[in-house]
């Protein structure tokens, strides 16, 4: 069990992602919250490189003011298709242009996630397919007129309205929901117990 693994180390999450905090907390576990503030540049066009950098540039940064013996925990997802970044829109009409991109479409969902203690850090990432419904022109405008799409890397959340558009699912759940737990399980074990 995760709480048992990470012991009496302060555990820190390097995000204001409140799908995050709700993971953590269905997890159980006891943990501050300490936004990381990094600029996301998007510097390759391989995905995973992508996420993996973010996360541990996000736990780098948020590990700089902390105790070296917390446990520090970034995450960084991105939503990919048609070899293209799609990230969170700006405006009602880009996340509008997004969800009929991702419309009777798959679409790749990217999580990397750092775990750091001190100088110590175990990174890896996560990648799960997700197909799309056929959506049309009155449901984007209905699921835009929720606000779910705005905070959301390619304009939809899987744990909530957007649900009802997804037809397929290859891998991880909560990947696509912003956190992959057996990959943060697997990290902690391999980094910190090997």
């Amino acid at each position: 069990m995760l709480h048992k693994l990470l012991g009496d180390h302060k555990l820190v999450l390097a995000s204001a992602s409140p799908r995050r905090k709700v993971i953590f907390d269905m997890l159980g576990l006891k943990y501050l919250v300490r936004p990381a503030h990094i600029d996301e540049i998007v510097h390759t066009h391989m995905p995973s490189r992508l996420v993996l950098s973010h996360a541990a540039d996000k736990a780098a940064a948020v590990a700089a003011d902390m105790d070296p013996d917390c446990i520090v925990v970034a995450a960084d997802t991105i939503v990919y298709e048609q070899r293209e970044v799609i990230g969170k829109p700006t405006s009602e009409s880009e996340a509008a242009a997004l969800l009929r991109r991702l419309s009777d479409n798959t679409h790749v969902v990217y999580t990397g996630v750092c775990v750091r203690r001190g100088p110590v850090e175990s990174v890896g990432f996560e990648r799960t397919r997700v197909t799309f419904k056929q959506l049309s022109e009155q449901e984007i405008a209905d699921y835009i007129a929720t606000g779910e799409p705005m905070d959301k890397a390619g304009a939809y959340g899987i744990q909530g309205y957007g649900s009802q558009f997804v037809t397929k699912l290859n891998g991880c759940y909560f990947n696509v929901m912003g956190f992959p737990v057996n990959l943060f399980y697997r990290l902690v074990i391999q980094g910190f117990y090997p």
